[in-house]
């Protein structure tokens, strides 16, 4: 039995699948992202545990129940999978799955294996970060460093909810910034104090602003028409592809997108996209179906 996981930045979404049958799946979900730069072994463990006691509790189509010692392979693509993080993941699953042989890479592979298949491509991450990579069918042969939030992570949602918050307090925003304050903003905080001190305390003193920033993007896709607010997406969207798109010169590549924000700002992403260039390809708004589809079905 194959298990295939996709591990994200709030989950962890893992698919048993049968090789004898494996258009035939279970899913399960833990409730963390497994991030080994950002989390401990302990940690790490803990989420394990569960999808250790699901498996156990699973059933195969003929009734007969999993154990761990029937895992064979095990398909592992998370953020923070990097050269120097990958073996302690390694280890710690071989720990709980002893027979399986063992891959983790990083979820922007994962990302490109689900869009592109075995075909060659530019595969994005547009969620609360972003991402992009040259595919060429198998691996990420080339990659434009995301930089993070701060310095990069153009078209992320983190960056979105940035300019958002800029532009109504200091820009073309200003005029929305009542209703920001007294409809929206207290369903994605406790405002305890007034709403700009807030927003700069969640920015400057949380443990995760960038989350914060993202948890602002609704705000924009409720205004979406508004035309300050289209352009703030289009001139996100533009800095995103000039900055990170371009810079693998092959326009001859579809530009694939997996992501919350991807997906629910494909028409804006596919405006920009015929704007400047480039082909548009696939959107996905999570990766695992298609990570599925690449391990099970191998010839395609």
């Amino acid at each position: 039995m194959k298990l295939i996981a996709d591990s994200g930045s709030t989950k962890t979404t893992w698919c048993l699948i049968c090789e004898e049958k494996s258009e035939q799946s279970q899913t399960f979900y833990t409730g963390m992202g497994i991030n080994p730069v950002r989390d401990d072994e302990a940690c790490i463990l803990s989420a394990l545990k569960e999808v250790s006691d699901w498996v156990c509790g699973s059933r195969t189509s003929a009734a007969k129940t999993v154990t761990n010692a029937d895992i064979s392979e095990i398909y592992f693509y998370g953020a923070g999978c990097l050269p120097t993080t990958i073996p302690t993941i390694i280890r710690l699953l071989s720990g709980i799955f002893p027979n399986a042989h063992i891959e983790v890479a990083s979820d922007l592979l994962g990302a490109a294996r689900a869009l592109c298949g075995r075909n060659e491509g530019i595969a994005c991450i547009l969620g609360t970060g972003s991402n992009s990579g040259l595919y060429d069918g198998c691996q990420i042969v080339s990659n434009v460093s995301p930089m993070g939030w701060i310095l990069g992570d153009e078209g992320s949602g983190a960056v979105l909810g940035r300019t958002l918050v800029s532009e109504i307090y200091k820009g073309a925003l200003r005029h929305l910034r009542d209703e920001f304050e007294q409809d929206f903003l207290p369903t994605v905080t406790d405002i305890k104090q007034p709403p700009q001190a807030t927003v700069i305390q969640a920015v400057y003193r949380s443990k995760m602003p960038n989350r914060f920033l993202a948890s602002l993007v609704p705000f924009l896709s409720h205004h979406r028409k508004e035309p300050s607010v289209g352009e703030l997406l289009r001139k996100s969207f533009r800095d995103f592809f000039h900055r990170n798109v371009a810079a693998y010169a092959r326009p001859d590549l579809s530009v694939n997108f997996v992501g919350g924000v991807a997906e629910e700002f494909q028409n804006e992403l596919r405006a920009v996209a015929s704007s400047e260039g480039f082909d548009f390809g696939a959107v996905m708004k999570a990766p695992i179906n298609g990570i599925v589809r690449y391990h099970t079905h191998r010839d395609e």
